[in-house]
């Protein structure tokens, strides 16, 4: 069996291992790898002559990549974590105790476990390269650094920046790295080894942490270190509204050791790790994780994918500024973009300038990187320069004739290979391709806003879309940075169909008495980052009143809006984007949320109704669980992993609960039938639940 370290010994007596774990493009560390690694350390303990030791990778683009996630998922019990965790402390102790100098020599991802092997070192140098990140982000899991991370890093780098890191996950560059002090020096990859066995011939130094003056008389005294936690611990809370327990714990782990000891630290790390792969939380956000890895793997057809060389976006609106952006910047593919007036172009030039000019004064990217990264983008208000363009997204107004003339241009000015791909919000693939020479070319690629923020896209395909198209557009999503879900077409998809209910169900409760701000807390307490109402003012309340009749015609009653919300249109509330909706956009208002009280008197309602924030939310989302087990039933989704990925990444809907089937589940099918047919007595035929849900009632079945 081929081992996972190699260990040689140099002319100076400083011993390399190297480690590359057989048959695997990334480093991870495993329990079964403790023995081999006791054995290493052993022999160097051993050797009198040895004067340093440097780790390193043995692969050629990343150091440590974590620790392997499945690891967890076989532990039986509390207890088994529990030994997980004791035995990397353990080991890295035993690094950190060592008699002669460690250096980490770090090239591409050092991450979790990663990072907390190289910390447990006395020295830490990495390369330049832009793969190269340092970062803890178990938080993201729902767990802990659990191999002293929790501990060292405050001891490198201060209080204040070890939370930082430590509660949002955020990963460094290297440049930074070295700012806050967790590595003492930044170098090209050819010269890595060489720096990293010069500082393993140089005696062990022990470094403090570089702080400002304000965070070293915080950090000297356990009265302003407590200042530090409790800080921390109410903005976790105001962040997190207490539904997930990680960031609490990981804030405990850090007082514990720096208030009490480092072994007191270290025992509490352990004990919060264990009971934390036990949470619910942790292994929602785990199979959340295992879902979207296994998603990258897949092509969404049986087809190879084309390369995509060129692509032209039509539309320089908010939407298309910002596909143009995440295909010419994020996937480095040269883009047209085509509008009917060089203001549209502008416009759509100045969205990615302005996210780039961003990097630029955060100093992430130099001014020559922008200019390079700009120039991927040109603009036309006819169709010159796009014979050879390889996929078109079109991003123009939802209006069915205007999007025929589009295939219609694409087809005379574009190759017979293009790709027509639709960012229609509700409208069917197959209405867009009915008059198209090519149908087996279009596809739908609904994006969500903003588009360089939202992680989902959409790919939708009609019944003679060729497997070749669906390959090679599900690619090009990839490439842009995106998660891809397939799925089948039909009106308002899958994500804009269970949205649509939830949205409406709000707008119910609000016409019923409730008020704005309780109807938009309910469901920010519930999980969602922001409430339906702040949504509705965000994407457009006349969106919103285009989609409805779209989603109504096609899929019956259920759908019918409110019609009390035409009433909003008629005194001309868009939303944020004409600063008049549901709350204010004026003076006053900047800085605090505050609605615009006048909105009531329009809706024709009196907020004096008071529903408790438990049914409110209830009643929401139990809309939005039904439809989504209503487009499993007709195929829209292929599967209750898209499904629960698309609400996810799709519309914030909350990761602890691992998406609308994993908290059907978890609520069991009984109580969402019998909640859904309680509703139904109450508020009428819109609550009918599906026939998929009386089907697994009947036979006592769950999702997963």
């Amino acid at each position: 069996m081929m081992s996972t370290f190699t260990t040689t010994i140099n002319d100076d007596n400083i011993a390399i291992i190297s480690m590359d774990v057989v048959g695997e493009k990334m480093n991870t560390l495993r329990a079964e790898f403790g023995d081999e690694m006791t054995s290493v350390l052993d022999e160097l303990e051993a050797n009198s002559s040895l004067k340093g030791v440097v780790v390193i990778s043995g692969k050629p683009d990343n150091f440590i990549a974590g620790a392997d996630i499945t690891m967890l998922d076989s532990c039986k019990s509390r207890d088994d974590v529990l030994a997980i965790s004791t035995m990397g402390q353990r080991m890295f102790d035993r690094i950190e105790n060592m008699k002669v100098p460690v250096v980490a020599a770090i090239n591409g991802p050092c991450l979790g476990g990663g990072l907390e092997l190289a910390m447990a070192c006395h020295a830490r140098v990495c390369t330049n390269d832009a793969k190269t990140v340092l970062g803890l982000p178990e938080v993201q899991l729902g767990l802990l650094p659990g191999s002293g991370g929790t501990q060292r890093l405050p001891a490198l780098v201060g209080i204040a920046k070890a939370l930082d890191m430590m509660l949002t996950g955020k990963q460094l560059r290297a440049k930074d790295a070295k700012k806050v002090g967790l590595v003492s020096d930044v170098v090209p990859p050819v010269i890595l080894l060489d720096v990293a066995l010069k500082l393993a011939a140089q005696p062990i130094r022990k470094t403090k942490p570089t702080l400002d003056k304000v965070n070293a008389l915080l950090q000297a005294t356990s009265a302003g270190r407590n200042v530090m936690f409790s800080q921390a611990e109410k903005s976790v809370l105001a962040k997190t509204k207490g539904h997930y327990p990680a960031p609490l714990k990981i804030i405990d782990c850090v007082r514990k050791g720096l208030n009490d000891s480092r072994q007191a630290g270290l025992a509490i790390e352990a004990s919060h790790f264990a009971d934390l792969v036990m949470t619910d939380e942790s292994k929602a956000l785990r199979q959340l994780f295992f879902a979207t890895t296994e998603m990258k793997k897949e092509t969404g057809s049986d087809a190879q994918p084309e390369k995509v060389n060129k692509a032209m976006i039509l539309g320089g609106g908010l939407m298309g500024g910002g596909i143009a952006n995440v295909t010419a910047i994020k996937a480095n593919i040269p883009t047209r973009i085509k509008d009917i007036s060089h203001e549209g172009i502008s416009q759509a030039l100045k969205y990615s300038f302005d996210l780039l000019d961003k990097k630029f004064k955060r100093r992430f990217i130099t001014r020559s990187e922008l200019q390079s990264k700009m120039n991927n983008i040109t603009g036309t208000v006819d169709y010159r320069g796009v014979k050879d363009v390889d996929i078109v997204v079109e991003a123009v107004f939802e209006d069915l004739e205007l999007k025929h003339q589009m295939v219609k241009d694409v087809e005379t000015h574009c190759g017979e290979h293009t790709i027509f791909a639709s960012n229609t919000s509700s409208l069917p693939i197959a209405m867009i391709a009915q008059h198209a020479a090519r149908p087996e070319n279009v596809i739908g690629l609904h994006y969500f806003s903003p588009v360089d923020k939202m992680p989902l896209v959409e790919v939708i395909a009609h019944e003679k879309t060729s497997a070749q198209t669906i390959a090679t557009t599900v690619a090009f999503a990839k490439k842009q940075g995106k998660t891809p879900i397939v799925v089948k077409d039909g009106a308002g998809f899958y994500v804009n169909r269970i949205l649509a209910l939830y949205v409406n169900e709000a707008a119910n409760v609000l016409l019923e008495g409730d008020s704005i701000e309780s109807l938009d807390k309910a469901l920010v307490e519930f999980g969602f980052p922001v409430g339906p109402v702040t949504l509705l003012d965000e994407v457009g309340i006349d969106v919103g009143s285009k989609i409805s009749p779209i989603l109504e015609a096609e899929l019956g009653d259920r759908f019918k809006a409110p019609t009390a919300f035409n009433a909003l249109l008629n005194d001309d509330r868009k939303g944020k984007k004409n600063r008049k909706g549901f709350y204010r956009y004026d003076k006053k208002a900047r800085g605090k949320k505050l609605v615009d009280e006048s909105v009531y008197k329009v809706l024709g309602v009196s907020p004096t109704k008071q529903t408790s924030s438990q049914e409110i939310a209830q009643r929401c989302v139990i809309q939005m669980l039904n439809e989504a087990t209503r487009c499993l039933e007709e195929g829209i989704i292929e599967n209750v992993r898209d499904g629960d990925i698309g609400a996810i990444f799709g519309i914030g809907f909350p990761p602890f609960l691992a998406g609308p089937f994993s908290y059907i589940d978890k609520l069991g099918v009984s109580t969402v039938v019998s909640l859904l047919e309680g509703y139904q007595t109450q508020h009428g035929e819109r609550f009918a639940p599906s026939s998929l849900l009386i089907e697994m009632n009947e036979n006592n079945k769950t999702f997963y």
